[in-house]
Parts: C-alpha cells; structure tokens; sequence
C-alpha cells in the first residue's frame, strides 16, 4: 500500500488559496487575536472574543502550558496560541509555531513575540532540535489528506503524524488535536464547492480513521464534538463579513466576498445538520517498555 501524504508544495499551495487572500480582510469578521478556528462558548452570552480566548486556554489547559518549557504548535495561523504561550500568564520559554502560508509565517514573525520561532515548513519536512512538553495542533489536520484516497491510505497519513508528534514529544507530554471531522456524511457527498474552492486537496478525516491512526500510540484521554460550537462561530464569522461587506469588496473583490460568505453558510449549515463534527481530542503517549509479569 502507498500512503499518499500531501507533497508540502501542493499542500502549500492549498494553504495559499485559502489563507493568503489577505490578513485586513481576514480582520474584518474574526475577532481582534485573528483565531480562525471554532471557537468554544461557555455561556450563551459570550461574544466571539471570549469564546475565542476560552478555545485557545482549553488547549493551553489541555498541555499543562504553565508548566511547560516547550511546545510546537502545528498550523499557527496568526499567531494566538503563540502569544499567550510565552505572555505574562505561561511564560513558556520556546514556542515554535509550523505554518505553510507566508503571510501568516510574515505576520508573526513581525510581532517579535519572546520566545517565539516560526517555521514556514510542514509537518512532514519539519526536524526539531528539542522535545517538547507539549503539541498543539488546531485546524490542520483537515489538510492531512488528500481527496480520492482509501480510508486505509488516509490512516497511514495520520498514523504518520501521530507517530512524528509522539516522537516529538516528552515522556510525559500531551497532544491536543482540534479538527473538523466527517460525522453523518461521507467523502463522496461533500461539496463539491468546498472541496474545490475553499479547501483544494483537502479531505477531513472520520473518528474512526483517527482512532485506528493512534492506536498503540496514543492514549485519548478525552474527546468532545463541538459541531454546535463551530455552526455558531460560522454564523459569527458570516454575521460580521456581512457588516463590513463593502470593505471587503473594495478589498479582495466581489466574487471573493461570494465565495466566503457561500463558504460560511454552508459549513453553519453542515454543522447544525449534523453532517459535519468539530472534535477535540487531548492525548497522550502511551508508555513505551515491555510489561513483565
């Protein structure tokens, strides 16, 4: 069997497509920190900001980031996992973050956050020099896998990664993993207009091919489905581009503006029905060793 990882040239050109239109349009609908991942409400007051900073210290909690010394974070976007993991409150020593789009690789480096390095490189190519405490990985595993391969192939892509993280990892770190998920839909009904337009050679992953992936690697010691969390932050995101639509016309175009706003409505939509999931999995090395009697 040929395992078929992404090439880090056509997965970074799928990046490009998607996250390089432009970080002013970007920061015209998501909230001030640029987290461009589901984010996690704890009330049904919270505004998206909040819900945002509660997603991004789910994963610092998830890590033990106040203790850690280390920590890689796989697919950094912007930088916001970054920032509070060497701020005031964690003062994690090393940061690394991989990113495959230049502009959000420019954008963070800019900001000279201490401690902080960000590598434009995939996962498949990175080498580190150091273990880490702790992973965090938000929104990329989703771009682990390309359309057209077997469910076998696809768990050979990401008993990779596991295998890679688990490696990367010390004795006694932890992994927290966010991704969309296919739930009561298959590859073969997704959209064609998602696949295509939004996210090109991309295909979500299914529990099922996650779990075989990390078997005998990886302990999960919790898993929560957050469809109804994303559905509303989609709606958020859809909401405040609305708003600000003329701008963002004058920014990018009218048809890239359709093309976000189609976007958003179908995954609120794909998440209320169910057809879609956001999981959140927090995992841990098994212990390496032979048991004696």
């Amino acid at each position: 069997m040929t395992t078929t990882v992404p090439t880090a040239s056509a997965a970074a050109g799928a990046i490009r497509h998607h996250y390089d239109v432009g970080d002013e349009f970007f920061r015209l609908w998501l909230d001030s920190s640029l987290t461009y991942s589901c984010a996690l409400r704890e009330s049904a007051e919270d505004s998206l900001e909040a819900a945002q900073e509660h997603k991004l210290e789910y994963h610092l909690d998830a890590i033990d980031a106040t203790d850690a010394e280390t920590v890689l974070d796989i697919g950094c976007g912007w930088g916001s996992l970054l920032r509070r993991l060497t701020g005031t409150t964690h003062r994690v020593r090393r940061a690394v973050g991989l990113t495959l789009s230049e502009r959000q690789a420019a954008f963070v480096a800019a900001r000279g956050y201490p401690g902080v390095e960000v590598v434009l490189e995939s996962w498949t190519d990175y080498e580190p020099d150091t273990r880490f405490d702790g992973i965090v990985s938000i929104g990329a595993f989703e771009h682990f896998a390309r359309p057209g391969t077997t469910a076998a192939q696809k768990i050979a892509v990401y008993r990779e990664f596991f295998t890679r993280c688990r490696g990367w990892l010390t004795p006694a770190g932890t992994l927290s993993l966010q991704t969309i998920a296919y739930a009561n839909m298959s590859a073969a009904d997704a959209s064609h207009f998602m696949q295509q337009e939004i996210f090109p050679d991309a295909d979500l992953p299914t529990l099922t091919e996650i779990t075989a992936a990390a078997e005998g690697l990886f302990e999960i010691r919790s898993m929560h489905n957050a469809r109804l969390d994303y559905a509303w932050t989609c709606e958020q995101w859809a909401r405040r581009l609305r708003a600000r639509r003329a701008e963002a016309v004058e920014l990018v175009g009218a048809e890239v503006v359709a093309r976000y706003e189609r976007y958003l409505k179908l995954s609120a939509l794909g998440f209320r029905m169910g057809k879609i999931g956001l999981l959140r999995l927090v995992l841990v090395p098994y212990p390496t060793g032979h048991f004696t009697r």
